[in-house]
């Protein structure tokens, strides 16, 4: 039997990336999932390609007042049952201490851990029907973060504690388990453009420094969404409040070599 066999998963922010990879390894392990973000032909596509039977599509900024409802309202209209959210969209920009205002700290803060909250707030009585749970996508630049990445990384760290407390809580209190992994730097299209935007070259994720890539290239997609299906399956268990950085070496306490410390991470 599929791992997830009959679950109904909101994966949000799935129009592209991450999201996508994880809303497409949700169907192919048995799942029906909400697809959810802003990118409406990209969205329809996904949609096209998992079939309409096992996915629907929600696009919508979710800070939209009412978004969380609207989506949990869509999952139990169109399958009948929720079991899982993954919290994955998230605003991804450059910031420091010179250029970021409090209109920019405070949009951070909402998609990236307001917003969360409210779709966990949400999706909880469902979740609590099914002994249901969640799985929150960070960042390892929640452990601290480059200088361009303040008000990104606070945000993820904020999302990181959000997690521990609610999955403690919420185990407790009705059996929904809570979780977070941390990716590292993974080659989704929007980072290829942020690079690209930077001046990399074409070829840039060929030529990377083996500091910040041992294993001679960064993380994909399809590698994150196969550790999400572990965390969303019943084979989890009972584990909740865990937060684990998917990277390809020590992200805490890391001692990089000088000659290739100053190679930009983003």
């Amino acid at each position: 039997m599929s791992r997830l066999q009959s679950k109904v998963i909101v994966v949000t922010g799935s129009c592209t990336g991450i999201g996508q990879a994880i809303a497409r390894r949700c169907v192919a392990e048995g799942a029906s999932v909400i697809v959810h973000g802003l990118q409406q032909e990209q969205g329809d596509e996904l949609v096209r390609e998992l079939g309409p039977e096992r996915a629907v599509l929600h696009i919508e900024d979710l800070t939209n007042d009412g978004c969380p409802r609207r989506i949990v309202d869509l999952a139990v209209t169109r399958f009948g049952r929720l079991d899982a959210i993954v919290n994955n969209a998230a605003m991804i920009a450059t910031g420091n201490i010179h250029n970021t205002d409090a209109a920019l700290f405070s949009r951070f803060l909402a998609i990236n851990t307001l917003a969360p909250y409210l779709m966990i707030q949400a999706a909880l009585p469902q979740l609590q029907k099914n002994h249901g749970s969640v799985l929150n996508i960070g960042s390892v630049n929640a452990h601290s973060g480059e200088p361009d990445l303040l008000p990104y990384s606070v945000s993820k760290g904020a999302l990181m504690t959000l997690t521990r407390n609610l999955g403690d809580t919420l185990m407790r209190e009705c059996g929904v388990r809570v979780n977070q992994i941390n990716p590292g730097w993974v080659h989704t299209e929007a980072e290829d453009k942020r690079k690209r935007a930077e001046g990399f070259p074409d070829n840039w994720p060929s030529g990377l420094p083996k500091v910040f890539a041992p294993a001679g290239r960064i993380l994909l997609p399809q590698e994150i969404a196969a550790a999400a299906v572990y965390w969303l399956a019943d084979e989890s268990g009972p584990v909740s409040g865990q937060v684990v950085d998917l990277e390809q070496y020590p992200f805490i306490g890391r001692n990089p070599p000088k000659d290739e410390s100053a190679f930009r991470n983003g």
